[in-house]
């Protein structure tokens, strides 16, 4: 906001547009359009994403972009897309938008070799890229690949799944016959299995897995295809903007006349099976004019071709017999397909109508016989026969009478048609498994070391209508986007936390709980579905009401009423049910859901086709007999269930893709015309988001997406180094390479046993070591000279080693000299001990005759006796002494001597204190008189001492009776506030749960809504979003239940503030709920304005409030889209906002204890670093310092002291945007020890580093805030 810069913001067409922010709203951003200035409107925060600097900036990978999000994704594509750049990667994920063009240049055969061997990254994202990953993945890793090809239908994924095909072929084929005959088979495969849709041109009507087999040597020797899903509900009934399957145009459009005659073909308006959709041809200009007019049917005649660069039903026939040739069909196996193709047209033109009888059945038409003779020649088949099983059915009875009994139950004309759609169905689909096991035939192979499987099944579908296929497909991209977030998100955030490289968890959608909803067992869709079909008169009615019944309050499943378009309205609860997918609701009419789901014909005409006197008939049946299929079959009628056969191809194919490494190719579709170089951006991205790729942008942000095992770069390179180099061991080999080439620290990781790449950076790395062989020459120089330094290094420690043990050894040596020392000693004096302690004992007495001789000199009387015998016994000690010297005395004979020595000095001192004391008692009682005037002289002191000692115990007893009752007062009102708190924090928590499941909820809608404006031919067939939203998934409206979940969520929440809630928390809440100014509606500049000119306290008091709180949303913001190694904005001291995220602020007080702090004044100064210098100074020796300055709740003044800069000064008002903008209680101040300073304190420093003229300067220019320091320096000045 305060630099202008241009964000992406929502936008209903495009996606999302460019604008400025330009206010700060409660919960939202007021954006103005840069292309619509002067227009302004509201943006959550969430919707909002910051621009690239140069917006027309492309990249061919995305994680290159400075900013990773969904506006900067969906920006590229555009961009890109507009200069024919189809491609984009994001990490290894390839994004392919549908040019609905030509470009030839782009699959050219000299593209393919250009992309042989590269690795990923090293040239433009393109198809042919992945496929050449997927083929070196396959060869070093020794596994089997897969290449996912998804998307809608009309995005692409055909085009894409034959240049696959092709570039491995081409670049790593055999040459022979069998590499061609993989390319060849796609076509065949698609006139059998392709069909035009409203949406497609193209669009397969089937799912295929295409496996491309590999020998020991990596070269392909063989392929297989397996299919999925077959639409046979089009071979009979299609829409009118749609057709049929394209065998049938071709066939009437390209077959020669001899064909046409023999086949009894004609326009495409005269077969049911055709006319009730579009009969024009596929053509162009040249190949229209060769079609005869007679085969064009007049929708053709009027209307002209249909334009497609792709398609052209004339050539397409002539391509496709070529194709039958080149992989092994003879003429006669073509003639049968193209036999069986006109007997299916021909099926379809029977018509019945009611019986003349009293048995109620049917009969063929008149006008039919004709139809009905050529199709029983066509199909091999007895006219009557045939006749007779499409009018009767047989049953066998299996109680009364004679059991096996066979009965000719007559059909209706209903009924009849049904028999007949359910043949020409039958025939077709066996048709087709037989073109593609002609086509596995035609590609075998012995032995597979890996393959190369491509998936390419139907995208989602959501149509007006939708049947049991569209169920079938989306339950499988349920599985198959489930799968996705198992392979991208989830093993690869399990990969980096067991190689422990720390990257954050992205969190993503599980979509478990739908797929569940289709294939539980007993209880899932499917399963219901089964046991309906089992039941004597199964009814698609019942169905979809033990549908309902069994997932009442399932959040995936709700009525069709709920649906957001007004078509499905109309639909009854019994006719449908809306299930709500990854990618939104779609809701099913279940009509035909149980005929649909049996794949299985009545006997009479199962024994009709199977007994047909044509061979090629006859085995299509018996081989379709013998599968598996055929043994579930229970019951009168037969029962084989589409349904769980699907489900089981599916967890096959599924089993087989978690047992290979996959790569990913995501389709997109630009525009719904389907028309070149038309970028409906929200579209777009309603399909990224769907595709997961936004969670994909999130996980590469700080992921690392190219990675490589130590050994396999050591098995990938050794062949470039020189044998002395090949010796080390892999992961020393890798550091050695990694250190020489001096790569970026940042571009990759070691794990435990692999590196990790940025996106783009392994390719770099395979660059240079595949680069030119001088600079391979000075490689291996800085690797051998990174070695010598390593080796250099090893042999300083090995000699610091050497050198600690010889120092080691002194060490020990002269230990041991010690040791002998001390028990030498030890010895010694266990032999001389008794002597040592007799002459210590003796000499101790002899230092007792000094003392001796201080009491004779102190005697009056008798110091000449006294003397000469203190004289005598010192004589005496002596003598001892030298006799314990000379002699070797025991310890009984030294102690005895001794002893008589004590006696004879205690006599002497008895004799000498006698007469002592004698003198002494004059001097006593002298003494004593004066020291009893001493005595009481000190007691008196003593008293006064006393007294003066028990005054101050009892004023600090007092004091400290005054101290224990301000703490308990305290810890009461503590106690009261964490009641208060803990109250509040399980009501918020509640909430915040609620507003979670809330959001949840308005996200799947917001999805729904967006989907069905996509299937909406106008916007007046939307439901308008009502004022009681109902969008409720789970409601019956007649049970009570809410009837939306935003009204649920509200209802529950309120009840659950009114079970957890307090008195007191209730109470304080209906205080703080008493706002008396609702500013939520106030722009960022009227806040501003209000603050620095309103008189009213209390208005300015929530002015205040609000304005901070919407810097905290804006900061939070910013800080969540910053750029990529960016570092953090910091405003206010790390340990301050830390304090601020861990201890949340209690609810702010009531507007009048606001107004009554507005007043108090505090300075604090903490401890500061900036961001930028704690990498700079690790140790923190260059600290600065932080100073605030709160005027009330807010701050008003903010200083920033560092060593070697210039101080930065912030003043309210005129520096918000730089300034701390949590609360004084938020930051937690006045709880730090020491932090508040004296408002003497700060005053100084502010005058000293330059404040007042700063803040005069502000004054003057009207930008400071009104505070108590303006008001200061207004009056100083004054």
């Amino acid at each position: 906001m305060e630099d202008g810069k241009p964000v992406w913001a929502p936008h209903a067409v495009d996606g999302f547009q460019l604008g400025t922010i330009v206010d700060i709203g409660a919960d939202s951003l007021t954006i103005e359009p840069l292309k619509e200035k002067g227009k302004t409107f509201l943006a959550t925060v969430n919707q909002v994403f910051p621009a690239e600097d140069d917006v027309n900036k492309q990249v061919e990978d995305n994680c290159s972009l400075m900013y990773l999000n969904e506006a900067t994704l969906l920006n590229n594509i555009r961009v890109r897309y507009s200069k024919d750049k189809i491609y984009t990667f994001v990490a290894n994920i390839l994004i392919a938008v549908n040019p609905y063009s030509d470009l030839p240049k782009l699959y050219a055969p000299e593209t393919i070799k250009q992309y042989h061997g590269k690795s990923l990254g090293t040239l433009p994202p393109h198809v042919y890229a992945i496929a050449d990953k997927a083929y070196r993945d396959m060869r070093v890793l020794k596994m089997s690949q897969s290449i996912i090809v998804s998307g809608e239908s009309g995005a692409g994924k055909t085009e894409n799944t034959k240049f696959v095909l092709r570039y491995l072929t081409t670049s790593y084929g055999t040459g022979q016959d069998i590499d061609e005959r993989i390319v060849e088979a796609n076509p065949l495969l698609e006139a059998f299995g392709n069909a035009k849709t409203v949406r497609n041109n193209n669009s397969s009507r089937f799912g295929k897995f295409v496996e491309i087999h590999f020998n020991e040597k990596n070269t392909v020797v063989g392929g297989f295809v397996s299919h999925y899903l077959l639409e046979k509900s089009r071979i009979c009934r299609q829409s009118q903007e749609e057709r049929n399957y394209h065998i049938f145009y071709r066939l009437c459009a390209g077959a020669s006349e001899d064909i046409r005659e023999k086949f009894h073909l004609g326009s495409p308006d005269g077969f049911r099976y055709l006319n009730r959709g579009c009969t024009r041809f596929f053509a162009n200009k040249d190949t229209d004019k060769q079609i005869l007019q007679n085969r064009k049917s007049p929708e053709h005649l009027k209307a002209g071709p249909l334009k497609d660069p792709l398609l052209d039903d004339q050539g397409d026939f002539n391509r496709m017999s070529v194709a039958m040739k080149k992989i092994g069909l003879d003429d006669a196996e073509k003639l049968d397909l193209f036999r069986v193709v006109a007997g299916v047209l021909h099926l379809g033109n029977i018509d019945f109508e009611e019986a003349g009888s009293t048995s109620g059945g049917c009969n063929i038409k008149k006008q039919s016989s004709q139809t009905l003779e050529y199709c029983a020649e066509l199909l091999g088949l007895d006219e009557d026969d045939l006749r007779v099983s499409l009018t009767t059915r047989v049953m066998l009875t299996t109680a009364g009478g004679a059991k096996g009994t066979v009965i000719k139950v007559p059909l209706k004309v209903e009924q009849g048609n049904n028999a007949r759609d359910a043949l020409a169905k039958a025939v077709y689909s066996r048709l087709f498994d037989h073109v593609v096991t002609r086509i596995n035939q035609c590609f075998p192979f012995d032995s597979s070391a890996n393959f190369i499987g491509v998936l390419d099944i139907a995208g989602f579908e959501y149509f007006e209508h939708n049947s049991f296929e569209q169920f079938c497909i989306n339950y499988c991209n349920e599985k198959l986007q489930q799968f996705f977030n198992e392979r991208i998100l989830k093993e690869e955030q399990e990969l980096y936390n067991k190689e422990g490289l720390g990257v954050n968890e992205v969190h993503y959608v599980d979509n478990q709980d739908c797929i569940d909803l289709v294939e539980a067992k007993l209880v899932g869709i499917l399963d219901i579905l089964d046991e309906e079909n089992r039941l004597p008169q199964p009814s698609d009615q019942h169905f979809a009401e033990m549908v309902h019944s069994k997932h009442k309050n399932h959040f995936r499943l709700t009525i069709p009423r709920k649906s957001k378009l007004a078509v499905h309205r109309n639909v009854r609860d019994d006719e449908g049910f809306i299930v709500r997918h990854f990618a939104g609701a779609v809701c099913y009419e279940t009509t035909k859901f149980v005929e649909k789901n049996n794949d299985a014909l009545h006997m009479s005409l199962e024994c009709l086709v199977s007994e047909s006197k044509d061979r090629f008939i006859r085995e299509l049946f018996e081989n379709s007999n013998n599968t598996k299929d055929s043994k579930q079959k229970t019951g009168k009628l037969g029962f084989i269930s589409v349904g769980n056969k699907f489900k089981t191809q599916l967890n096959i194919l599924l089993e087989k893709l978690r047992s290979t490494g996959s790569s990913f190719i995501r389709c997109i579709k630009p525009n719904l015309k389907m028309i070149s170089h038309q970028f409906e951006g929200a579209q777009i991205l309603s399909q990224l988001q769907c595709s997961g790729m936004v969670s994909v942008l999130d996980l590469m942000q700080g992921g690392f997406p190219s990675r490589a095992p130590f050994h396999e770069l050591y098995n990938m390179y050794k062949q470039y180094m020189p044998a002395k180099l090949t010796r080390l061991d892999p992961r020393l080999f890798t550091k050695a390479l990694f250190k020489a080439l001096g790569l970026n620290e940042n571009d990759y990781k070691f794990g435990l046993t692999r590196v990790f790449f940025r996106p783009g950076k392994f390719a770099e790395f395979d660059q240079i070591m595949k680069s030119d062989p001088d600079h391979l020459a000075e490689l291996v120089k800085k690797v051998n000279k990174w070695l010598i330094c390593s080796r250099w290094k090893k042999v300083q420690w090995c000699a610091l080693s050497v050198i600690k043990m010889r120092n080691k050894m002194l060490y020990r040596a002269s230990a041991c000299i010690k040791m002998q020392k001390t028990v030498r000693m030890w010895l010694c004096r266990r032999k001389h001990k008794p002597r040592i302690d007799g002459l210590v004992k003796v000499r101790n007495l002899k230092t007792r005759m000094d003392k001796f001789n201080e009491v004779v000199t102190g005697l009056k009387e008798g110091k000449q006796e006294m003397g000469k015998q203190i004289q005598e016994l010192d004589t005496s000690i002596t003598a001892l002494m030298v006799k314990i010297k000379s002699t070797m005395m025991t310890r009984i004979q030294i102690d005895h001597e001794y002893q008589a020595l004590v006696t004879r000095s205690e006599q002497l001192l008895t004799a000498m204190q006698n007469k002592k004391k004698e003198e002494e008692e004059k001097e006593r009682l002298k003494r004593i008189q004066e020291e009893m005037e001493r005595e009481k002289k000190r007691r008196q002191e003593e008293e006064q001492k006393r007294k003066q000692e028990e005054e101050e115990k009892r004023q600090k007893a007092e004091m400290e009776q005054k101290r224990k009752h301000e703490e308990e007062e305290r810890k009461k009102r503590d106690e009261e506030e964490r009641k208060m708190q803990a109250e509040m924090e399980v009501q918020l928590e509640a909430e915040r749960e609620e507003e979670a499941a809330r959001q949840v909820i308005l996200e799947q809608e917001r999805r729904d809504r967006e989907l069905a404006m996509r299937i909406a031919s106008s916007e007046s067939e939307l439901i308008p979003e009502e004022s009681q939203n109902d969008a409720g998934l789970r409601s019956n409206g007649t049970s009570g239940v809410p009837s939306s979940p935003e009204r649920a969520a509200v209802e529950g929440s309120q009840k659950l503030k009114s079970l957890s809630i307090g008195p007191q928390v209730q109470a304080s809440k209906a205080a703080a709920g008493t706002k008396k100014y609702e500013l939520s509606k106030w722009k960022y500049a009227e806040l501003r304005d209000a603050i620095n000119t309103s008189c009213d306290i209390e208005l300015l008091a929530a002015c205040r409030e609000e304005f901070h709180r919407r810097l905290k949303v804006y900061h939070a913001w910013k800080s969540k889209n910053k750029k990529r190694n960016e570092g953090t904005e910091q405003r206010a001291p790390k340990s301050v906002t830390d304090y601020a995220q861990q201890n949340p602020a209690p609810p702010i007080p009531a507007r009048q204890h606001e107004v009554a702090m507005n007043r108090q004044q505090r300075y604090f100064r903490i401890p500061f670093i900036r961001p930028g210098d704690q990498y700079k100074d690790p140790q923190s020796k260059k600290k600065g310092w932080w100073y605030a300055h709160f005027d009330g709740p807010w701050i008003a003044r903010q200083m920033e002291l560092h060593p070697d800069k210039h101080p930065i000064l912030l003043v309210a008002g005129k520096d918000d945007m730089e300034m701390c903008e949590l609360s004084l209680e938020e930051t937690g101040l006045t709880r730090k020890r020491g932090a508040e300073i004296l408002p003497r304190q700060f005053e100084e420093i502010w005058e000293r580093c330059g404040g007042i003229q700063y803040l005069r300067s502000a004054i003057e220019s009207r930008q400071a805030r009104p505070t108590y320091a303006t008001a200061m320096l207004q009056s100083l000045l004054k």
